[in-house]
């Protein structure tokens, strides 16, 4: 075994953590003399990273969609209710809806999702416009309108991660991710 005692390093005649030595090291200067620059090192280890790990094209696109969709005014919705959690199953059935309820202070969402669509309702009943964030569409989401019983349709089932973002009456709500 190894004596790393205290005396250790003496039979070399140097202490190895020695202060005085980082101390000196602290205003280190540079092969041309000046300092080093630390904006300088950060952006040459960017371009080193970029180029041995880039960012996978998928990841940057979701960063964009999520960053697109983003709403500082709005209020977040959260789901209260969701069938594939709550629900008891029914023995022999299939293509059962998911049933969503969201809320956001006495403003609710419940919305049906099946293979053919979704349609729900805003309570209390209001006209609204609710756009389907999510997919490839992050510039032009499609919007629904909800009519004056706050009731709405859309043909097209959502894919992958969606969430939904009402604009009732001035005030805007978006609800929680979730997975199709």
């Amino acid at each position: 075994m190894h004596d790393d005692g205290p005396d250790a390093f003496d039979a070399f005649g140097q202490d190895p953590f020695d202060d005085e030595e980082f101390d000196d090291q602290e205003g280190e200067q540079g092969d041309d003399g000046g300092e080093f620059d630390d904006a300088l090192l950060e952006e040459e280890l960017r371009q080193a990273a970029a180029v041995l790990d880039p960012v996978p094209a998928e990841l940057r696109q979701l960063a964009m969609d999520a960053y697109a969709f983003h709403d500082l005014d709005g209020r977040l919705a959260e789901l209260t209710f969701d069938s594939l959690v709550d629900a008891i199953p029914i023995r022999g059935a299939t293509d059962v809806p998911r049933m969503l309820t969201f809320t956001a202070g006495a403003l609710s969402i419940d919305v049906e999702v099946t293979s053919e669509g979704l349609m729900g309702q805003v309570m209390p009943p209001q006209p609204a416009g609710i756009e389907i964030l999510g997919g490839s569409q992050a510039l032009r989401p499609p919007t629904l309108t909800a009519d004056a019983m706050g009731r709405f349709t859309g043909d097209t089932p959502p894919t992958g991660p969606f969430a939904l973002r009402l604009r009732a009456g001035g005030e805007v709500v978006v609800t929680e991710w979730l997975r199709a």
